[in-house]
């Protein structure tokens, strides 16, 4: 409504009145007072709007024109014509509300009815899309909503109800049939797109208001839902339609996948996907898959299977991923799963596992541990299987029934390579899974000490041959990774006293015979050990390193001590001072030694107690070593040889042959000692004697004659290699001596045990001794040794219990 200008005099007394007023309705009704403020200009422009009692809904309307179907709004703008002055406008609500002329009504509506029969035929609609969303807002106003509602859902009912008829002949096939009812669904909802478009504000507005009430569009999935695929016909051509396209899919055929798309997705629109289509497909799934399961276990190996197997869940998931619903995920993975792995898990294991190990197949094992992860304990058997496997396998190569000696040479690098292949396994195929990991030392746990104490001494020996001087195999950084992973092993022994016996036995021929290749990889394997077991299992080792850095110091010594003293004969001697409880204990043999040396033994063992009075000194002839200048026709050679080689070879400075008769008598060297002696001088690589008759063992009656013709081409040659050889003997000793110790350990066990519990009965005294030990033992050995500390004393047998122990005091 247009407003009008108001004299300055006029409009101040109606602004007080109008302040009067507001407060007034303030306090009973409310107001709603709006203000504007220029600053720049200081003008001041006021509205008061008085909120209309008898409308709630709104405060203005404009004439109703005949001409048109809408609304027209009319606003005047505010005139300001002097500047400066502040004005008050006063805008008042219309003092009638304005009527829809009496027809306009039902010609609106024919007008709708006729667009909206417009969209269903696919015809042009003759007015525009504002004029109908217009006159949609109009009626609305005017309440007359829920007649408009009913009016519009009546017209969308007749037209669904007649699109019933086309699905109810039989002259099609089935995918014709599904692509008619795509046809149809499309058209359906494309019409009610556009109808909800023009009914937009009915929507918004009475819909909203009324909760009973379904929207427009879900007015229409009701419609079709009721009208048409609820028809049994209908429903069940279109699901049988569906599952077989996914049938031919599964069979190899291709298919109109969006054709899929489209009618799963109206079914789920229509709510009706769970309840007619999900429960069938899933039965149709289980029984594709048992039988498909039950024949391809017995055609198929398991590679072949497992592929399948994956090749049918890739499948499966590529249908969640163009067409089936997201609900339908989970039961339908599960059912593939439970038909193709779970149903089949015994076989799998039993019929791969081993084979695949064997075969080192990487990427099947990987397979089989994503596969048997899906289905409930699946790697709980995958595991168990494994681990057995590896029990099988470790005791092949850990036992050796036929005592062959090559095997046993063989046995520590094949545990190692064995070791290594398992971790590549856990590390690539199982994820480094934390139950495979501990199965693995587990079961090399098992097998290794299924043959007790060999395995350590083998372990020892394998140590020492990499140690030894002369072994080109591996750079400072590879032999320091092979230590590490024979610690590994080392873990896994439960006799490391065995361990430790042989270890020290080669460590100290390495030391004295000069035989080590690197003392920083000597020390770095004596730290491993050392953290690995405590400062108590190493301390005679590291006794070991000290005598000889000792010893180099006491030679410093001496060398200058020999320059005030004449030296015997043109040699030179260099002496190893060992303290007896840190090296093996070698056997003292008497030999005859040249009269120089054993006037040399004296100048050091005068000199020596000297420093050190109240010392012993005992030489060691075992371990001794020399190197030797001799005269072949080819020209003059040095030889590396051991003090026993020295000694025969000396003897043929006066006379050309001699018989072994004759050099036993003249170096008293030990019968068989003498024979390896011997053996290695004429029947070894380097033949500086020849031996008569020929042949590879050495007899009593053998002669030995000095080989002038001996050719070679380095000028220094090593023969002593005899030295760093385990005898049978040696070995026995060593094993002898670990039993010794045992019993020691065993009766100080024992000792301990039951002065601290005074009394005990058997069986509790052998279960706390198997906690204490650190090595295996045998129950009657135990027995054998609490009955020798009964007979020395230190316990005795209850007088009415004779299962029963008192400590004895």
């Amino acid at each position: 409504m247009p407003l009008s200008r108001a004299p300055d005099s006029v409009l101040q007394e109606q602004r007080k009145k109008d302040e009067h007023i507001h407060h007034k309705k303030r306090r009973h009704s409310g107001t709603n007072h709006l203000s504007h403020q220029n600053l720049g200009k200081k003008e001041e422009t006021s509205a008061s709007v008085n909120n209309m009692n008898d409308s709630p809904k709104r405060a203005n309307f404009s004439a109703l024109t005949s001409q048109s179907n809408g609304l027209n709004r009319h606003a005047s703008p505010l005139v300001n014509s002097k500047p400066g002055t502040t004005r008050k406008l006063i805008i008042k609500n219309f003092k009638e509300k304005p009527k829809l002329p009496d027809n306009y009504q039902h010609e609106t509506w024919l007008k709708l009815k006729e667009a909206v029969e417009a969209i269903h035929t696919s015809h042009s609609i003759k007015a525009s899309l504002e004029e109908l969303y217009q006159a949609v807002e109009n009626l609305c106003s005017h309440k007359v909503s829920t007649a408009l509602y009913d009016e519009l859902k009546l017209v969308c009912e007749c037209h669904v109800r007649s699109n019933i008829h086309q699905f109810l002949g039989d002259c099609v096939d089935s995918e014709q049939f599904l692509k008619h009812m795509n046809v149809c669904w499309q058209d359906h909802c494309r019409q009610m797109i556009m109808i909800r478009s023009i009914f937009l504000f009915l929507d918004r507005t009475y819909v909203l208001q009324n909760s009973a009430v379904a929207s427009i569009w879900d007015m229409g999935l009701e419609l079709f839902r009721l009208h048409i695929i609820s028809n049994n016909t209908v429903q069940t051509r279109t699901i049988d339609g569906l599952l077989m396209l996914i049938e031919r899919e599964r069979n190899g055929e291709a298919i109109d996948r969006q054709l899929l798309k489209n009618l799963l997705r109206m079914l789920s629109d229509l709510q009706i996907y769970q309840s007619s289509f999900e429960k069938k497909f899933l039965e149709k799934t289980d029984c594709l898959y048992a039988a498909e399961g039950q024949r391809l276990m017995q055609e198929r190996d398991v590679p072949e299977y497992l592929s399948h197997v994956d090749k049918r869940l890739h499948e499966e998931n590529e249908r969640l991923l163009h067409y089936l619903d997201q609900t339908t995920r989970k039961p339908l993975i599960s059912r593939v799963e439970y038909q193709l792995l779970a149903q089949h898990l015994s076989s799998i294991l039993q019929k791969g596992v081993e084979q695949l190990l064997e075969m080192n197949k990487i990427s099947i094992l990987t397979l089989m541990y994503q596969l048997l992860g899906r289905v409930k304990d699946g790697l709980k058997e995958m595991c168990f299987t494994f681990a057995i496997y590896l029990k099988k396998k470790g005791k092949l190569i850990v036992t050796n029934p036929e005592g062959d000696i090559e095997k046993d040479k063989d046995m520590v690098q094949q545990l190692l390579d064995f070791k290594d292949q398992t971790e590549n396994i856990i590390n690539t195929c199982f994820a480094k899974n934390e139950k495979f990991v501990n199965a693995t030392k587990e079961s090399f746990e098992y097998f290794i000490n299924q043959r007790q104490n060999k395995p350590a001494e083998l372990i020892a020996k394998y140590v020492d041959s990499k140690l030894r001087a002369g072994n080109k195999e591996a750079t400072e950084e590879e032999l320091e990774r092979l230590l590490d992973k024979i610690m590994v092993l080392f873990r896994f022994i439960h006799g490391k006293d065995v361990f430790e016996a042989f270890y020290k036995k080669d460590l100290a021929k390495r030391l004295l015979v000069g035989k080590s290749a690197s003392v920083d990889a000597e020390k770095s394997m004596l730290s491993k050990l050392k953290q690995e077991c405590g400062g108590g299992f190493t301390s005679k080792l590291e006794g070991m390193f000290k005598d000889m850095e000792l010893s180099k110091d006491i030679m410093l010594a001496f060398k200058q001590h020999m320059t005030s003293v004449q030296a015997p004969g043109n040699i030179e001697m260099t002496v190893n001072i060992l303290t007896m409880g840190h090296w093996p204990t070698y056997i003292p043999m008497d030999v005859h030694i040249p009269v120089e040396m054993v006037k040399f033994q004296e100048i050091f063992k005068k000199f020596y107690l000297g420093k050190h009075s109240g010392r012993k000194l005992q030489w060691q002839s075992t371990l001794g070593h020399c190197v030797l200048k001799a005269s072949f026709a080819e020209g003059k050679k040095e030889l590396q040889v051991s003090l026993f080689q020295t000694l025969c070879l000396l003897m043929f400075n006066d006379g050309s042959d001699f018989s072994f008769e004759e050099i036993k008598q003249a170096t008293a060297i030990e019968e068989s000692e003498l024979r390896r002696t011997l053996q290695s001088l004429a029947c070894g690589k380097a033949r500086v004697l020849a031996k008569m008759p020929k042949g590879k063992d050495v007899d009593t009656r053998d002669i030995f004659r000095f080989n002038d013709d001996f050719k070679h081409k380095l000028c220094r040659i090593k023969i002593n290699q005899i030295q760093m050889k385990e005898t049978p003997e040696e070995n026995t000793s060593t094993t002898e001596r670990v039993f010794h110790d045992r019993q020691y350990q065993v009766d100080a066990a024992i000792v301990r045990i039951m002065k601290t519990r005074k009394t005990l009965s058997h069986t509790l005294l052998i279960s706390e001794l198997y906690n204490q030990l650190k090595f295996p033992v045998k129950p009657s050995d135990l027995k054998k040794r609490i009955e020798s500390l009964i007979d020395r004393d230190y316990m005795e047998r209850d007088k009415d219990v004779a299962n029963q122990y008192h400590y004895v005091a």
